[in-house]
């Protein structure tokens, strides 16, 4: 192991929360991007068969404990969070057409958005309010969130499954029907933007 790699591993040992390439590059005295890049892919090489996994989430690098592990390390009576549908239809609709407004949500749904809602997945962690849309009234306009990402265990929005991939493994049931609704059969979320910011 060389030195940037002991550096790094240090230095994400000890981050209270995950660092980006950018980041990681400025607290070592800025090391190059490339290198320092190219180092985080060989140490989560070196981490994969072991008990704590290097991983990117969102662009952000952190360790966390081997999935096959997790079991050992979990309270026994830890309570499941469980969003209602409206919850669970909100987040989607982010997920899939973020950023995206509280209109836009509505349109989407075909029925108004508590604020409610969104004040519960903003408390879980799993959305942000992301800016304001440039247009008349400058609506505020919603994203989720790297803990979106890292709890759902995707590396980008664009792991994100269509409909035929959940329906295949068994993931959809009468309730979360509600998605090929949303984002269409098989349809993959787009990190392209129209003119005004929004998800194409």
């Amino acid at each position: 192991m060389n030195q940037l790699e002991r550096a790094i591993e240090a230095a994400l040992f000890a981050a209270e929360e995950p660092m980006s390439v950018e980041a990681l590059a400025g607290f070592l005295g800025d090391a190059d991007k490339s290198e320092v890049r190219e180092t985080l892919k060989e140490l989560a090489q070196t981490y994969e068969k072991r008990g704590i996994h290097l991983v990117e989430r969102g662009k952000r690098w952190h360790f966390e404990t081997a999935p096959d592990l997790a079991h050992l390390l979990r309270k026994e009576r830890e309570q499941v969070r469980r969003l209602s549908r409206a919850a669970t239809e909100v987040l989607a609709i982010i997920a899939y057409h973020e950023p995206v407004s509280r209109a836009e949500i509505e349109s989407i749904r075909g029925v108004q958005t508590s604020g409610g809602t969104l004040d519960v997945l903003m408390e879980a962690g799993w959305v942000k309010i992301a800016g304001r849309r440039e247009v008349p009234g400058r609506p505020t306009i919603y994203a989720t969130t790297p803990e979106f990402l890292d709890h759902f265990g995707l590396a980008s929005r664009r792991d994100l499954p269509g409909i035929a991939e959940l329906r295949a493994t068994g993931l959809l049931d009468p309730v979360d029907d509600v998605y090929e609704e949303l984002v269409g059969e098989g349809e993959q979320p787009s990190d392209e933007t129209d003119e005004h910011g929004g998800s194409v």
